[in-house]
């Protein structure tokens, strides 16, 4: 049984991270602990990436954050009773004893990323003390509730940020502490990340994170699908009770900075030339020479100037900047922060998608992709449009989200992700 929210805890303005006892693979049981692993579930590529992963290990997690069947119930059910039969046949299981979980990722390229996974109480985190920058779609928070309800288990971690002080005291003090014991594992997935997990339980260790983060005020990097579930979920039991918390990874950037990337979109049933054409004398069009980087790169340098898109698809990278000011004045919400109405997200909902081209934000339209490679490739594919975005600052993000202001959904992706797979918190017995 999870310990988290099965005793009442007094209600605390701040953080509230509770240890929990972690399900993790056996390494025993399964071929390699990066095999079981995957990217979270709104990062695979379907239906490639998804293959891919399937077929790396009997066992490996997608086949519980992305079962594959022909309904809806029968994708939870599927889940629900693979999720069991990996449990009682000892593939995962549950720690001896509660712990909160430091989580490393390192490469080769000089990114280190170390924070702690835990069980947030939700309670006082959802008003104020959490801070969400994006819209959700309520399809996929139906999607994620129904699954949840199903497995009754957080299957991933949701990613949070938080300032802390620079120095190595606190929470930091112990993150550092624990990173020079010998691991609970060590592996290295495809993508050249080293992942290494140890587990917290010295009651002295707990109690100096829960003093130090009792203050703090957190930034939902990654997840808020996963963020909005857990409230709706949360809210159909009674408390107290384990549904009172969500498994996060929480990582202070003073120390270790996230990287900031853009999620690209995917529309399918509209072709290059025709979005080409519905934006002449609007937008500047230009075709850039060379290969993805360098497309890439003539993006960034008008991003730098104002709102700017790469469009692909045809065999060609076409850069679309400099909107018309008086479009823009005509479509884009003027009851919003200026800092809002000029995000290169706003400008493509608001005036591109709804305005211009006059497409629904649903998925029969419009596909979000984190890979940018993916995403060309699959509009060539597909005779589509890639929508190719500049990611956004993440000083922006944080202004706008404590201003209690959300940016248009999948504007930011923030990482490195947390792996998949490598713990997971059971909500029942």
């Amino acid at each position: 049984m999870n310990t988290a929210g099965t005793a009442d805890v007094p209600a605390r303005m701040g953080l509230d991270l509770t240890p929990f006892r972690g399900l993790r693979y056996d390494p025993d049981r399964v071929g390699s602990l990066s095999a079981v692993t995957s990217p979270p579930y709104d990062v695979v590529v379907r239906p490639d990436g998804l293959l891919h992963l399937e077929s790396a290990d009997p066992y490996n997690i997608v086949r519980l954050i992305l079962p594959q069947a022909t309904t809806p119930a029968a994708r939870n059910e599927q889940a629900a009773d693979t999720l069991h039969r990996w449990v009682s046949e000892g593939v995962l299981r549950a720690d001896a004893e509660p712990a909160l979980y430091v989580y490393e990722q390192r490469h080769d390229d000089g990114m280190l990323q170390r924070g702690v996974i835990g069980a947030l109480r939700l309670s006082e985190a959802a008003e104020g003390v959490v801070l969400p920058h994006e819209d959700v779609m309520p399809h996929v928070v139906a999607d994620r509730a129904a699954l949840m309800r199903a497995t009754a288990a957080n299957l991933e971690p949701l990613l949070l940020t938080y300032r802390g002080d620079g120095a190595a005291c606190g929470t930091a003090a112990v993150v550092e502490r624990t990173a020079g014991r010998p691991p609970l594992f060590s592996t290295t997935t495809e993508d050249g990340f080293r992942h290494r997990l140890w587990a917290v339980t010295d009651p002295a260790d707990l109690a100096e994170v829960r003093t130090d983060l009792a203050g703090r005020q957190a930034l939902i990097a990654d997840g808020h699908h996963r963020w909005a579930t857990y409230l709706r979920v949360r809210a159909e039991h009674p408390s107290p009770s384990p549904w009172d918390h969500g498994l996060v990874l929480l990582v202070d950037t003073a120390r270790h900075p996230l990287r900031v990337r853009a999620i690209h979109r995917l529309l399918h049933r509209l072709p290059v030339s025709e979005a080409l054409a519905a934006l002449a004398g609007s937008f500047r069009i230009r075709t850039v020479g060379g290969a993805l980087p360098e497309a890439l790169s003539a993006l960034s340098e008008a991003a730098a100037e104002g709102n700017a898109f790469l469009l692909a698809g045809d065999g060609a990278f076409h850069l679309v900047d400099r909107p018309a000011p008086d479009l823009l004045a005509r479509t884009v919400p003027a009851d919003r922060p200026e800092a809002w109405r000029t995000l290169d997200a706003t400008v493509l909902h608001a005036t591109l998608l709804d305005h211009v081209w006059g497409i629904p934000d649903v998925p029969e339209h419009i596909t979000y992709i984190h890979d940018t490679t993916a995403t060309v490739a699959k509009a060539e594919r597909d005779g589509g449009t890639a929508v190719l975005m500049h990611p956004v600052r993440e000083e922006v993000v944080r202004d706008l989200a404590s201003q209690g202001v959300t940016m248009p959904r999948k504007s930011t992706s923030f990482g490195p992700k947390p792996a998949s797979g490598l713990v997971l918190r059971r909500l029942g017995p």
